[in-house]
């Protein structure tokens, strides 16, 4: 079970990553936003080629955080696969087909956010 809520943040944002990197998903990120938003501390962002795989990747981002005692708040448009944002309280993933990725941009709009070295630690 995850303790420290400042470090269980960064742990799980990172685990996200290595999660979604491990599932084939591209142009991962991982953007710190504290400074920006009150209601998180992390994005991670990334994109699958399709459904099944975005899916996919929610589904083994799911069972690994759920095993790891992350405290999960909800999640959305898993069903259409397009667009799936998964709320870890201060971890939000996104995991996006490309076209809608690059439509709503989160890098840009969150672009004052510090990214995060997750391959380095």
């Amino acid at each position: 079970m995850i303790q420290d809520r400042e470090v269980g943040s960064r742990e799980i944002a990172l685990e996200c990553a290595r999660i979604a990197e491990g599932k084939k998903a591209e142009r991962v990120v991982v953007l710190d936003v504290e400074s920006l938003i009150l209601i998180t501390h992390y994005f991670v962002i990334c994109s699958g080629n399709n459904r099944r795989q975005c899916q996919a990747i929610a589904d083994e981002i799911r069972s690994t955080l759920k095993d790891k005692g992350a405290p999960k708040l909800g999640i959305e448009g898993y069903a259409e696969g397009r667009w799936i944002l998964m709320d870890y309280e201060d971890v939000v993933v996104h995991i996006f087909l490309d076209e809608v990725r690059k439509y709503y941009d989160l890098e840009l709009l969150w672009g004052d956010g510090v990214k995060v070295d997750w391959k380095g630690g």
